[in-house]
């Protein structure tokens, strides 16, 4: 499925997050960048201090479109289905997390 097509739910979409995740310093930008975002998360209910969550689009797009820019070299999915990517966001953070993927998904290099 191309871009141009509709995606009607993250089952869907979720293959061409990946397809446009497949350097691993990009994952690896987005694992982290997910993994701050949860810890900011943790730590301001914990803190019951709410003024760190400004930060959080600023820390996960941050970390994200580095990797989009400098590495994928494409551009990301956010601008288009900005919920679908989301969720696929946290989806790839766990599947890596559980080794259900993997930071190195292919051979590809730049």
């Amino acid at each position: 499925m191309t871009m141009e097509e509709k995606f009607t739910s993250i089952k869907e979409f979720y293959p061409y997050y990946l397809s446009e995740h497949q350097h691993p310093i990009s994952r690896v930008l987005h694992f982290v960048g997910t993994g701050l975002v949860l810890l900011i998360l943790v730590v301001c209910l914990y803190l019951q201090s709410y003024f760190w969550l400004i930060i959080i689009p600023i820390v996960g797009y941050g970390f994200a479109w580095v990797g989009h820019f400098f590495f994928e070299k494409n551009k990301p999915a956010t601008f288009k289905y900005p919920l679908y990517s989301l969720g696929s966001d946290f989806l790839l953070f766990f599947d890596l997390l559980r080794g259900k993927e993997k930071f190195s998904p292919s051979s590809k290099s730049s």
